[in-house]
């Protein structure tokens, strides 16, 4: 991503035009992970800088109305991620559909006329979406290992008190980086996203643009969610076997797959929609065509018996997902040794930038939460997650969270300035977590069960850490433009990740009830990576022939100058997926060839395909509720595949209309 500021006006007179125009060459992907930057130019800025909202001035901020109206944001989108994430591996931003939200809830509906109100409830809102990436990318496995009968399955006590350790330190962590990372690097760091969503925020001072696109997008992906789902009217994928060679195409039809593509953009989903075509169109038939009657490791029956009792499906879970699993780990360290230099120099800068902080208060808009909040409730925080029964770590588990997870919650702070939290490599700084744990517990005789949960625990720590501390970094980012009291968001991203941490273990329970962690329903890609990652680690039993194929897959992709990351989660997720992806892909390039405004990360397509995520994602979690109980809505008829085609028309029909301007607009 290049990102070059052209001009930038005084944020003081409120009739200006917004600070920073910024150009995006790669459009931004809402996974928490990515894409990794390429070179930016920052034209530096040497006048002291006014926000939006001057020191002196006191307007409403921290209020009854932002903070219940953030805390149900915070839930809503942790529900809705942590849904999307366990089907497709990917979660998407809630910052600047949260800033939308918020605009149109205490603007439109509430008659208030406060922007720091505003931007509370998207401070308190996006949490819950940081939270969520944390937990599902790697607390699903210690159901699967449940599933497979090593452990007992977790409490919700225990999903509980690990979310909530973690967000309380992703939070913590994040306080002390505050004065170098946001103020000192003010003009070196452009924080894309923090720039957007102030912008959509300001927005709302003239005419709020955008509400009607993030609510509409609800309301249809919902619908469409219950007709598909809930009444099984339509089917929810297309699907036609390709015979001749030994394989078969796939495409869903639903509105979160199709808008994940369009929010990713054309390069990204054309990358994945290529690991699907590897996956699917060479490996499968190469397996098929070779294997014959030979039994493979680790299925127990030959390839041609799987293939002709469970077609090109059968092999791909047999198989094809351990070349999947091997490429997303080798294009997760990749990401991380390609980001190595910026990494240390962030680190020590920030390091730095603490010890030269100036401890003086001058105005509410230096304020901080106390130094001894932060060190009390670290302290706090390790030895519960080292005493408390339920939480399966000992001391040295403890020790390694406080290390890996300020390290690393220091690095995502700062690279969120850099790329945004859309493209925060959270996935392979926790592989690398994940790794060295393992490595470290193995050596100090942590075996079998024991030793994957301690590993497990640590390592989903240290994600919802790296993930909270990337997007609180970018919350005050947007904080520190408008002129919030950093102190207040603090308090208010505290109180959103708490919220947000109590409520997904009650989500995650009631999504694996409903259909089963690894189903076709819910496939947890990145947390099977990390049982994965654990178990060659702590008892080499994998089938390291399909998972060295992919890791040196990913290294030719790389060599070839292509973004290994998305191509490896291509191979990994299901054809079907990455077909709708490419679908959205798609969508966006032809918006934005009509377009040109359509490009911006907080255009009505964008936000309309937001709204899409967030009202299947609601759904979706109401939908697992009436299948834990028992309650079936299901219609005695359907239309079938014609059914999706249809409902794939009219969304591609719906995506245009909101993407491009209407004759208002022009």
């Amino acid at each position: 991503m290049n990102v070059v500021f052209l001009s930038k006006k005084s944020l003081s007179d409120k009739k200006s035009t917004l600070f920073s125009t910024i150009f995006f060459t790669v459009p931004s992907l809402s996974v928490c992970y990515n894409s990794m930057l390429l070179g930016y130019t920052v034209r530096m800025d040497k006048k002291p800088f006014k926000p939006y909202i001057p020191a002196e001035s006191i307007t409403p901020e921290f209020t009854l109305t932002s903070v219940v109206t953030g805390i149900l944001l915070a839930i809503i989108f942790g529900a809705a991620n942590a849904y999307l994430g366990l089907r497709v591996g990917m979660t998407v931003s809630a910052s600047i559909p949260a800033a939308v939200i918020a605009m149109g809830v205490t603007r439109v509906i509430l008659k208030r006329n406060s922007i720091l109100e505003s931007n509370m409830v998207q401070t308190i809102g996006s949490a819950g979406e940081s939270v969520a990436a944390g937990a599902i990318f790697t607390m699903p496995a210690l159901f699967l290992w449940a599933k497979e009968g090593i452990i007992t399955a977790p409490s919700i006590i225990t999903i509980t008190l690990i979310t909530v350790s973690a967000a309380i330190l992703g939070v913590l962590f994040m306080i002390p980086l505050r004065n170098s990372i946001i103020v000192q690097e003010h003009g070196n760091l452009p924080y894309p996203e923090a720039q957007a969503c102030a912008e959509v925020l300001l927005s709302g001072e003239t005419k709020g643009k955008g509400t009607k696109a993030v609510f509409s997008g609800m309301g249809i992906g919902a619908a469409v969610k219950f007709i598909a789902d809930g009444f099984g009217f339509i089917s929810g994928v297309v699907a036609a076997p390709i015979n001749a060679l030994k394989t078969e195409f796939s495409m869903e039809v639903y509105p979160a797959v199709i808008g994940v593509g369009y929010i990713c953009g054309t390069k990204i989903a054309s990358m994945m929609f290529a690991g699907g075509v590897l996956a699917w169109f060479v490996f499968i038939p190469m397996i098929i065509s070779f294997g014959g009657d030979s039994v493979l490791f680790p299925a127990s029956a030959p390839v041609s018996e799987l293939y002709a009792n469970g077609g090109a499906g059968a092999i791909w879970s047999s198989y094809v997902r351990y070349i999947g699993a091997g490429a997303l780990a080798a294009a997760g360290i990749i990401s991380l040794i390609k980001s190595l230099p910026l990494i240390v120099k962030t680190f020590s800068s920030a390091i730095k930038g603490m010890k030269n902080a100036s401890a003086s208060v001058s105005d509410r808009t230096t304020e901080d939460l106390s130094f001894k909040v932060v060190i009390i409730g670290t302290i706090i925080t390790i030895l519960a997650i080292w005493l408390l029964p339920p939480i399966p770590a000992g001391i040295l588990s403890a020790f390694l969270v406080a290390i890996f997870g300020f390290f690393f919650s220091t690095v995502s702070s700062k690279m969120v300035g850099l790329v945004g939290s859309s493209n925060n490599p959270v996935s392979g700084m926790t592989i690398a977590a994940l790794l060295f744990v393992s490595i470290i517990l193995k050596a100090t005789g942590h075996h079998g069960a024991a030793g994957y949960v301690s590993a497990i625990t640590v390592g989903s720590i240290v994600c919802i850490i790296a993930c909270l501390a990337g997007d609180m970094s970018q919350d005050l980012k947007t904080g520190f433009l408008l002129g919030a009291t950093p102190k207040k968001q603090q308090i208010g991203e505290l109180i959103g990740a708490v919220i947000s941490a109590i409520s997904i273990g009650g989500v995650l329970i009631l999504l694996n009830k409903a259909w089963g962690f690894g189903s076709e329903q819910l496939a947890a890609p990145q947390a099977t990576l990390m049982k994965i990652v654990t178990e060659g680690v702590l008892n080499g039993n994998l089938p390291w022939s399909f998972v060295f194929l992919g890791v040196f897959s990913a290294v030719v992709i790389e060599i070839l100058g292509l973004p290994s990351l998305a191509v490896a989660i291509g191979i990994y997720l299901p054809l079907e997926l990455g077909s709708a992806i490419m679908l959205g892909g798609i969508l966006r390039w032809f918006i934005e060839k009509k377009n040109k405004a359509a490009t911006s990360e907080s255009s009505n397509g964008v936000l309309f395909c937001s709204g899409l995520i967030a009202g299947e994602g609601i759904v979706g979690i109401l939908l697992a509720v009436f299948a834990v109980a028992g309650i079936s809505l299901a219609l005695p008829f359907s239309t079938g595949m014609i059914g999706a085609v249809v409902a794939a028309i009219a969304m591609v029909a719906l995506i245009i209309k909101f993407g491009l301007p209407s004759k208002s607009d022009k």
